[in-house]
């Protein structure tokens, strides 16, 4: 591995975000998601709190009541994410 590709790969390392860290849900003070695991079962988690969303091999998370979820990321194919207030 050349010096500019290890740089690179740390840089990617680095820049690694949540895909609520986006601009869309930034207005969030809560979101919902509903995560699908590999073997075909979907879990809803309400009232995530987007900035406290920490991704990596097991993603972590809080919630509004207090609950802290951790995520094995190998285990999840696709995760659903609205913003709770857009339903008011």
């Amino acid at each position: 591995m050349n010096k500019n590709s290890k740089k690179d790969s740390l840089t990617a390392e680095q820049n690694l975000m949540s895909s609520i860290s986006t601009k869309y849900f930034s207005d969030s003070k809560a979101v919902t998601q509903i995560i699908h695991f590999k073997d075909n079962v979907k879990r809803t988690f309400s009232g995530i709190l987007p900035e406290t969303i920490k991704q990596g091999q097991y993603t972590k998370m809080s919630t509004v009541d207090g609950r802290i979820l951790v995520v094995n990321d190998e285990n999840v194919l696709m995760i659903e994410v609205f913003s709770e207030s857009d339903n008011d």
